[in-house]
């Protein structure tokens, strides 16, 4: 009996990004050179896979600094945190170390230099987030407002018109609504300061423009990532903004959507910066399993960032 065919395009750039990767190694080399167990406070990416693999090795996961004793090393999410949470792990004499991804530190130095700089601070985000939360946290509370929508750009109100205004941005954010958001804050308030360069960080913006690439190509797009996956999240509506008709985000091969793609002859598939490409590789088996398949990568840029890792684990 003669299968169906099937032309999947993997997206590339796809997955994991460089400080996706530091923020891992960084918590399998505290295990080796530590020992188990070694706590992490947060989820250190937003993906499952990835945090139960981690467990297995010894890594434990807890919502707070409370949950970790005192004599144990704990690594602070790849998100980055507040102010007060190092603050507070120093009260206790703990040893931490930060797997904050440099680009997203990065917008915390900018925070700190417009508030030196006397201006007032609008962060452009998802409410909630953690990155958000972190970046919010860098100062006190009431000193950045928080605008996540055209609409609340449009109706923001300065709160000391006498100081300077600038503008900040969570690094994992829609790169369109984004410019739309910051084209009414432009409008409106022309003296308005933006980031030296760009805060959206560059795979971000990559990997939403290997979706639009690849969504006019397509019957069927699969965004392999976890739903709490702000930049994942960004990817599926990418995806559907782009006019791809089926577009789902799914966590593993055991998600897929069949009957939505039953009809679709040729399916995209990327995957969020904090998803391994083993749940890619997973889901190109699952087609194999069903279908003849023939596999293309549609390469729209190429990635060779890597960052450094903390002084403390390089020996």
């Amino acid at each position: 009996m003669n299968r169906q065919r099937r032309t999947l395009l993997l997206a590339a750039p796809r997955g994991f990004c460089a400080g996706v990767d530091r923020a891992i190694q960084i918590v399998e080399r505290a295990l080796e050179k530590y020992g188990a167990p070694v706590y992490v406070r947060h989820e250190i990416v937003h993906n499952r896979f990835v945090v139960e693999s981690l467990e297995k090795k010894g890594a434990i996961f807890v919502d707070e600094l409370a949950d970790v004793p005192t004599d144990a090393p704990v690594i602070f999410s790849a998100h980055g945190v507040a102010k007060s949470v190092p603050l507070a792990a120093e009260r206790r004499n703990m040893f931490y170390i930060d797997a904050t991804c440099p680009l997203v530190s990065k917008v915390h130095r900018e925070a700190e230099r417009h508030e030196k700089d006397n201006r007032e601070i609008i962060l452009i985000g998802h409410r909630g987030h953690p990155e958000v939360i972190g970046t919010m946290g860098q100062l006190e509370d009431g000193q950045i407002s928080l605008i996540e929508t055209v609409e609340e750009a449009r109706h923001f109100t300065r709160r000391q018109p006498g100081r300077g205004l600038a503008y900040l941005t969570q690094t994992t954010l829609s790169v369109d609504e984004t410019s739309d958001i910051v084209s009414v804050l432009k409008e409106r308030f022309p003296d308005i300061e933006g980031p030296k360069k760009e805060d959206i960080c560059y795979a971000t913006t990559n990997r939403q423009a290997a979706v639009k690439a690849l969504a006019e190509k397509c019957d069927g797009l699969l965004v392999i990532g976890a739903p709490n996956s702000s930049n994942s999240m960004r990817l599926v509506e990418v995806g559907q903004k782009s006019g791809c008709p089926a577009v789902s985000l799914v966590q593993r091969a055991t998600d897929i959507p069949w009957e939505l793609l039953e009809s679709a002859g040729t399916i995209g598939i990327t995957a969020g910066a904090s998803a391994p490409e083993t749940l890619v590789e997973e889901v190109v088996s699952a087609f194999a399993d069903r279908y003849e398949i023939s596999v293309k990568e549609i390469v729209t840029n190429e990635e060779q960032v890597v960052f450094k890792m903390p002084r403390v684990l390089e020996a």
